[in-house]
């Protein structure tokens, strides 16, 4: 199956078509506000006071997401890259994303203040925009597609219908060639065995495992104990009773695929395939990892508790990969109305089958690559997000 994309000087392909501005800041921000076809980071964090691995995790989630395919060229403001860490200076971030063959500019080098970086930086987005508009979408298979996906508000329409559909396109695009990506470490816990069975040798098979075991070190070390705090009230509302049960009906949604790997945050893969991420399950970071990874489109599979705190209008996790939101409970479809992407719900009324609307997800996915807008990419509201760091500040 094709879709209608944009080709990178590197080979990779685009749904879309941004300008990055990194980091996020009062002079990206303001370059965003300018011109029309750039993207920023809603919040920053140059790594002061950071550790040496969070400092690394925050470089290559900024390099990431530079050489996303949805980016045609990138601006690097140096004046927001504080601490002067050598992994966070401007021209080694740039250097790196420039490997991909895109037009990349540092700003702020110059004895300018604040307001002539925001002229220049505009300038330059200008610049950048235009020559991106003059690229033209081709005909590509869809093995040159990456996906993302977290599931939230999980319940009993979670497992039983809204993960198995992306389990089926998860399959589908890892079949066709492409890249699938998969995580939140505390909802593989008591599912792992299973995971790792999946394992494509023991270094992965055994990398899945002790990606559990240290998160349920890591609650126990503090007093606590995962499965006290997993499932959520919210989940328990929905059905669910246990953490083994919430983590069997989250593991659906990685298919039947063989594991390639197991990622780090943000970390891009060398290989096509289906891959476990070492992540967080929080939504205002998990996607940006994706992205950084590579992933061109994520996607959130809902539960029944997932509008409270207007949370629909969610749109920035991804930063420059729109996001797609899906459910298979009638009640979250009829509260959240036009703000879904897709319905997947009628597995449990019993008028389609699995494959059947996994087939239209994929189709949806394909067109959405194409040039169609996510319901949230209709809105301008962003949403903060964060790189996932694990390592207390000083």
């Amino acid at each position: 199956m094709t879709f209608l994309g944009y080709e990178r000087p590197d080979g990779s392909v685009g749904t879309r078509n941004y300008v990055l501005a990194l980091p996020s800041g009062v002079i990206s921000q303001q370059i965003c506000q300018f011109v029309h076809g750039t993207k920023t980071l809603v919040t920053a964090d140059t790594g002061s006071g950071r550790s040496q691995e969070d400092r690394a995790t925050i470089a290559r989630t900024m390099v990431g997401l530079g050489c996303n395919p949805n980016v045609a060229s990138v601006i690097i403001n140096s004046r927001s890259l504080g601490g002067a860490y050598p992994e966070l200076t401007a021209d080694i971030l740039a250097d790196q994303i420039a490997k991909t063959g895109k037009r990349v500019e540092v700003i702020g080098v110059n004895n300018e203040d604040t307001l002539e970086v925001i002229s220049h930086g505009t300038q330059l987005a200008r610049e950048m925009v235009y020559e991106a508009s003059k690229l033209r979408r081709k005909s590509f298979d869809d093995q040159w597609l990456s996906v993302g996906v977290k599931c939230g508000a999980s319940d009993t329409t979670s497992g039983i219908a809204g993960n198995p559909v992306i389990g089926y396109v998860y399959d589908k695009l890892v079949q066709a060639g492409g890249k699938a990506f998969f995580g939140e470490t505390t909802e593989i816990v008591g599912a792992e065995h299973i995971l790792a069975k999946r394992a494509i040798n023991r270094e992965v098979a055994k990398a899945l495992n002790d990606a559990a075991q240290r998160v349920d070190d890591q609650a126990k070390s503090v007093g606590q104990d995962l499965r006290t705090i997993n499932p959520v009230p919210s989940n328990i509302a929905g059905g669910l009773s246990t953490l083994e049960e919430k983590s069997l009906g989250a593991i659906y949604k990685s298919g039947s695929m063989p594991i390639q790997g197991v990622l780090k945050y943000s970390e891009r893969p060398t290989k096509t395939g289906l891959y476990f991420v070492d992540n967080w399950m929080t939504m205002n970071s998990i996607f940006m990892g994706y992205a950084a990874a590579g992933a061109q489109l994520v996607i959130f599979q809902l539960g029944g508790g997932g509008i409270q705190n207007d949370s629909i209008f969610y749109t920035s996790g991804g930063v420059v990969a729109p996001l797609l939101w899906t459910t298979a409970n009638p009640n979250t479809r009829d509260l959240a109305g036009w703000l879904l992407d897709f319905y997947s719900g009628t597995i449990i009324e019993g008028s389609e089958t699995i494959n059947e609307v996994g087939e239209r997800l994929y189709k949806t996915i394909l067109d959405i690559a194409s040039g169609t807008m996510t319901k949230s990419e209709t809105l301008t509201y962003t949403s903060a997000t964060q790189c996932y760091t694990q390592e207390p500040v000083f």
